[in-house]
């Protein structure tokens, strides 16, 4: 007699190949549906806290000296990575046109080059990621230990609504902060470029600029980048405003709010710039 028959076990039979492979696809098909589902879930969070912040701004029921505070920590806080952000990107936008350049001998076309990227894509998109990495993921960490402590619970024992405290001025101050810093970005850009091109080039500043004016560059070149950053803060603070009012499990629901936040806002900024560069 064997010894599965003594003691009652039974040697687990193997699913066939087929069936095997049936229950893997399932199984993937089961976690790309959850994933939709989340994804779809988390928009309608964030569309019904847009309507709620809405509201809130429409009837001008929000706290103003929160809304300056957030302005100064989120916008005149941000310039010094900001400066050197776009000082860098005007850098980088002369080295990459620079073999082109040179091998054409189209010098009074480097303005034009350089401004085109900067303006419409690189200067808008690099801004907003940086500022989400800094100004997102701290308000996602401040709120959600406001929810961890208690403190937003607090307030509204106290008849204080927490949106119009806490959640519309960030609002604002994001999208202004955003909006604000992608034009003093834009500008200081051009500047690094034009000293890169005289520093890398030979081509003065005034070449560079008169390329830069030349007409072939238009007013809808420089208001694509500045619309693009409205959206983006929109889509900024809805995610850093929602994942951390939604923080759960303490100290590591944080953390994981945090992580949250970097990655839907990056995600929806370039989903965004899709969509508006092909609008536009």
């Amino acid at each position: 007699m064997s010894l599965s028959r003594i003691f009652g076990r039974r040697r687990p039979r193997r699913a066939p190949p087929s069936s095997r492979g049936f229950v893997e696809s399932k199984g993937l098909l089961h976690d790309a549906g959850a994933a939709v589902l989340q994804i779809a879930q988390t928009a309608g969070a964030m569309g019904l806290l847009a309507a709620r912040v809405a509201a809130r701004i429409a009837t001008l029921r929000l706290d103003r000296d929160e809304l300056w505070r957030n302005m100064y920590r989120m916008g005149v806080k941000s310039m010094p990575i900001v400066i050197v952000t776009a000082l860098f990107t005007g850098g980088i936008m002369v080295v990459q046109a620079a073999p082109i350049v040179q091998r054409l001998g189209a010098h009074g076309l480097l303005g034009w080059g350089a401004g085109f990227g900067t303006l419409r894509e690189i200067g808008p998109l690099l801004v907003a990621l940086m500022i989400n990495g800094r100004v997102g993921a701290n308000n996602t960490a401040e709120l959600g230990t406001m929810v961890v402590t208690e403190q937003i619970d607090a307030l509204r024992v106290l008849a204080i609504d927490p949106i119009s405290f806490l959640i519309a001025p960030r609002f604002i101050s994001m999208v202004v902060a955003l909006f604000l810093s992608t034009v003093f970005a834009d500008a200081l850009a051009l500047f690094g470029a034009a000293f890169a091109g005289l520093g890398l080039l030979g081509v003065s500043p005034w070449t560079f600029y008169n390329g830069l004016t030349s007409g072939l560059l238009g007013v809808g070149d420089v208001t694509s980048g500045l619309v693009k950053s409205v959206f983006f803060g929109i889509v900024m603070a809805l995610s850093s405003c929602h994942f951390g009012l939604g923080v759960t499990g303490g100290a590591p629901g944080v953390g994981k709010a945090v992580n949250a936040t970097v990655v839907a806002s990056a995600a929806g900024i370039f989903v965004l710039d899709y969509f508006i560069s092909f609008a536009m």
